[in-house]
């Protein structure tokens, strides 16, 4: 569905926000965010924040700019705890453990949910190297290093493309080319969530659908949740996907959860509608 323009951040003037759909009980929950609030210091980003991610599906976070959907992001993998100040109220279940619980093993958390960022961030190191970092730091055998750096460069499709040159630096590659070494990397370690803040914000096209593509054939293994400003990107991509908008003191809320289809076609709250079809922003 097209949409008119980059939205911007728009402030709600209602209150009311649709409660989660409860899943039906055969169905497999791997990430459970419930009334989630979080603070950079005084401010508060995110209010009341409820998220129930299917396993081995697509989720997709939209909104406006500031909505706070990076923020409820990286809650699932505690990355706000490299942020002086921060502070986060409720649950963030992943199979049934409080991720938010100060005894959390943040390391292994982050091993069991990994990410892709925005932008592609490789090390300057050779493409082998990139892709050996996590395995090599859990003191994974040589042998074994070099099967998975060979398993995760064929998941992301860039095997063929750099089995001649995995020596030499990951820096010559194209952009396309290391958003999919990062992801390669993130694989390295078997994560069981991998999530994606704009994966392709800054990629051509083509290595966009490249992404997209990567995306529908990981979810047969992981669970996979995407923040997107695209709204074609989270109607071609996603399985469900998650409105959130801010509310009048511009914290963040889900205002509305459900299939990708009726958030798209059959959304329920007007709010939706009108972020989906451009009628601000």
């Amino acid at each position: 569905m097209a949409v008119n323009g980059r939205m911007t951040a728009w402030t709600t003037m209602q209150t009311e926000v649709a409660p989660p759909p409860v899943p039906e009980p055969n169905i497999e929950i791997k990430l459970d965010a419930r009334k989630v609030n979080f603070f950079y210091g005084d401010f508060q980003a995110l209010h009341d924040a409820s998220l129930s991610v299917q396993a081995r599906k697509i989720t997709a976070l939209i909104g406006p700019s500031g909505c706070g959907k990076t923020t409820f992001l990286r809650m699932f993998n505690r990355m706000y705890d490299l942020v002086p100040g921060t502070r986060a109220t409720g649950e963030v279940l992943i199979d049934g453990h409080n991720v938010l619980s100060p005894e959390t093993d943040v390391i292994n958390l982050r091993r069991q949910v990994g990410m892709l960022f925005q932008r592609a961030n490789p090390f300057p190191k050779s493409i082998f190297d990139n892709v050996a970092y996590g395995p090599h730091m859990l003191g994974w055998s040589k042998q074994r290093i070099n099967e998975v750096v060979e398993e995760s460069l064929k998941d992301t499709g860039l095997w063929n493309e750099v089995k001649d040159r995995l020596r030499r630096s990951a820096l010559n590659l194209s952009g396309g080319q290391q958003q999919r070494l990062c992801l390669a990397r993130a694989l390295a370690v078997k994560p069981e969530v991998v999530l994606m803040d704009e994966p392709a914000s800054a990629l051509d096209p083509i290595a966009t659908l490249r992404i997209e593509e990567l995306m529908q054939e990981l979810k047969e293994r992981y669970t996979i949740v995407i923040v997107t400003h695209n709204m074609q990107q989270a109607a071609r991509a996603s399985d469900f996907t998650a409105f959130m908008l801010m509310n009048q003191k511009r914290a963040g809320e889900v205002i509305e959860f459900g299939p990708t289809d009726d958030i798209f076609n059959r959304p329920k709250d007007s709010r939706t509608e009108d972020y989906i079809t451009g009628r601000f922003g």
